[in-house]
Parts: structure tokens; C-alpha cells; sequence
């Protein structure tokens, strides 16, 4: 009833989901991963702890990757990065530069989290260095990543630090992702006209807590969303254990979606 198809054509995206689940792996998800795929450039959208296994087990290589975009530093959607970054140094060494954009402070807290997982590798540390750049998205930003246009907006997810939810414009699709977010008005416009939507619905019964989204609130709110299609993602315990009663499409670990 409220799909906006968009005729694909000689351009176009692929994205596959590597990961569902909250920061609980609820039901047994992995944790947040997406990965785009364009005719100019592959994104890994959001770095959890599983972001690198889930890549491999679906046969994508890992040098491959050109952008990791991450929405916050929650441990769920950048405690992968050290992982990467280890792969980087020793099983896939880098011969082009990886950008890695992200929140204000994402560099630093990579950094330090590195270190405290796996310290000692510093000349090859340095060297690894020298082939990233990280990318400092502010809210309301609106930069070019390679052939990628992408814009960030804050999210009422967390206080002290950004959290963001996503615009990515690259081959002629648009992708928009939620990030972690409570409800709010301000979404709407944001993900307006894009081909596919990810949006966060990690609780059902839980109305009040107002940090996350619930299906009820997306289930009577779904009239708005000018999107051409719209996939739950980051699917609590309290939305799987009551899938007979969510109308919406909810994503799976794996799945594939043509854009």
C-alpha cells in the first residue's frame, strides 16, 4: 500500500544486511552491518562486533570495502572497527585508503579501543595509518565521500555524545537509515524520497522508554514515510517474540535488497 517504486535502471545499489540485531543479539541477530554496493564504491554501513564475521561467512572480501559509515559509538555499531582494522594489518593489507566517517570523537574512541583490545602491533599500526582517513559528520552535514553524497542528521538517541541517523546518494539510489532514535518528527523529512528505508524497532511493549523506536509508534506513523520501501531493522527481543502481530517488513541476517 505504500510502496514508491523506482524503475531501475544500467544504475543502481545492493545492499546486503549482515546484521539485525540489538545490542542484546536478540534471538541470536548479529549486530549492525550493512553493506552497499554500487558500480562506484562499496560501503560498510555501521561496524558491530559480528560486522566482520557476517562479511566473510557471505563471501565478500573485506579489502573490497572503500567507506565505513557508523551512526554512533555505541559498542554495538562501531566495536567491530578494531577487528577491520587488525584484518587490515595482517590478513588484507590496504592498497587504497579506507574512509571511515562517523561522529565527532569516532577517531579517537577507534583508537583507544584498538589499543585496549590488541596492543603491541605499532610499526605495522603506523603503517596502516597511513592508509586511512577519518571523517568527522556533524549533524545537519551534507558532504561527498568519494562518489557518495551523504548527509547526517542527530538523533534523540543520546545525550553527551551525536548520535546520527544516515543519508547515503550514490549510483542514482538513496538509502536512509534511522540509526539508533527514539521517535521523532524530524525523521520524516529526512528520509524523504529514498528508495529504501532502515529504520531502528527495537521495542514493542516498551512505549515509554523514549531512547529507541517501538512497532506500535512506526505500525500508526508508517503513512508518512514517503519512502519506496521500508525494512525494520535493529529488532529487539520484545518485536521477536510477537512477529505474528508486525505488519511491517521486518529485515533478516543475509538478506539481499536490489535498490
Amino acid at each position: 500500500m505504500y510502496m514508491r517504486k523506482s524503475p531501475l535502471g544500467p544504475s543502481g545499489l545492493e545492499l546486503t544486511i549482515l546484521g539485525t540485531g540489538d545490542a542484546f543479539a536478540s534471538h541470536g541477530r548479529f549486530q549492525s552491518g550493512y553493506f552497499i554496493e554500487g558500480a562506484s564504491q562499496r560501503i560498510l554501513m555501521e561496524a558491530g562486533p559480528t560486522a566482520l564475521c557476517a562479511l566473510k561467512r557471505l563471501k565478500f572480501k573485506p579489502a573490497d570495502i572503500d567507506v565505513i559509515l557508523v551512526s554512533h559509538a555505541h559498542g554495538d555499531h562501531f566495536g567491530g572497527l578494531p577487528f577491520f582494522l587488525l584484518e587490515y594489518i595482517y590478513e588484507s593489507p590496504r592498497r587504497t585508503t579506507l574512509t571511515i566517517a562517523g561522529p565527532r570523537r569516532l577517531e579517537e574512541r577507534t583508537w583507544r579501543l584498538f589499543r585496549t583490545m590488541f596492543p603491541g602491533p605499532r610499526q605495522e599500526l603506523a603503517r596502516l595509518a597511513s592508509k586511512l582517513k577519518f571523517v568527522v559528520l556533524e549533524p545537519g552535514a551534507d558532504v561527498r565521500i568519494g562518489p557518495a553524497r551523504v548527509r547526517a542528521m542527530r538523533t534523540p538517541h543520546m545525550k553527551r555524545d551525536v548520535s546520527l541517523a544516515l543519508r547515503v546518494e550514490q549510483d542514482g539510489r538513496t538509502i536512509a537509515f534511522s540509526g539508533d532514535s527514539g521517535w521523532t518528527d524530524a525523521m520524516i523529512p529526512f528520509v524523504a524520497g529514498a528508495d529504501l528505508f532502515l529504520c531502528e524497532c527495537t521495542y514493542f511493549e516498551s512505549t515509554q522508554l523514549d531512547f529507541h523506536m517501538n512497532y506500535p509508534g512506526l505500525a500508526a506513523n508508517r503513512a508518512r514515510f514517503d519512502v519506496g520501501r521500508m525494512v525494520l531493522t535493529h529488532v529487539g527481543r520484545e518485536v521477536l517474540e510477537r512477529t505474528s502481530e508486525v505488519k511491517l517488513e521486518l529485515a533478516q541476517d543475509g538478506m539481499k535488497i536490489a535498490i
